[in-house]
């Protein structure tokens, strides 16, 4: 991918991150797979809504920072899932409010509604670990193939081909998170029902 048209791409999606109060502050990262050797991540310790195209940085795939500045605490997690998956274009990581609630209470289900069972498919979540650790990379690398990824007490993982894929996968994490949250005990979609929109 172009790299002017990432830097573009990245800063305008995490504008829209934090509009939707999915990250706040300085939280969360964000990445784009320029090609097979680099990806461009954001910086460490900057509030997402306010980011640059010049502040955002260019990291190998070996971890080696690129470009002026301190990479996103969590770019060994990006790191990994990029290696793990090769059909993964972009990540968002978010603290999602209702995300995190879940973590401390239940599983998420993503089969309330047809939506859930098409962008999210099923969604794991992974025990506490240290955020920035080899520990939290590992765990959430063990997922590589799951479209999303909570991660307890600590917020969420998305993926996909684009940033906009990724992007549109946490928001409707968050959306699922909250429906569980405001409505509790509920059934499902009938399973057969799942199948037929896991087809789609």
């Amino acid at each position: 991918m172009n790299e002017s048209y990432a830097r573009k791409q990245l800063v305008k999606f995490c504008s829209l991150l934090y509009d939707r109060e999915l990250t706040v502050s300085a939280g969360g990262n964000m990445s784009i797979r320029l090609n097979a050797e680099e990806i461009v991540i954001t910086p460490s310790g900057k509030n997402k809504g306010l980011l640059d195209e010049e502040e955002l940085l260019i990291v190998s795939m070996d971890g080696e920072v690129l470009t002026e500045g301190k990479p996103s605490i969590e770019t060994g997690m990006h790191l990994a899932l990029y290696k793990k998956n090769q059909n993964t274009g972009a990540i968002v990581h978010c603290h999602p409010l209702n995300c995190v609630a879940l973590t401390l209470k239940k599983k998420i289900r993503t089969d309330l509604t047809p939506e859930g069972v098409i962008l999210l498919g099923d969604v794991p979540t992974v025990g506490y670990y240290t955020p920035g650790t080899d520990d939290l990379a590992n765990a959430v690398a063990s997922y590589a193939d799951s479209n999303a990824i909570l991660m307890e007490r600590h917020g969420a993982v998305t993926q996909g081909k684009t940033i906009e894929d990724a992007y549109n996968r946490m928001e409707e994490l968050e959306f699922q998170a909250k429906l569980q949250m405001l409505t509790g005990r509920c059934r499902s979609l009938p399973k057969d029902e799942v199948e037929r929109l896991k087809r789609l």
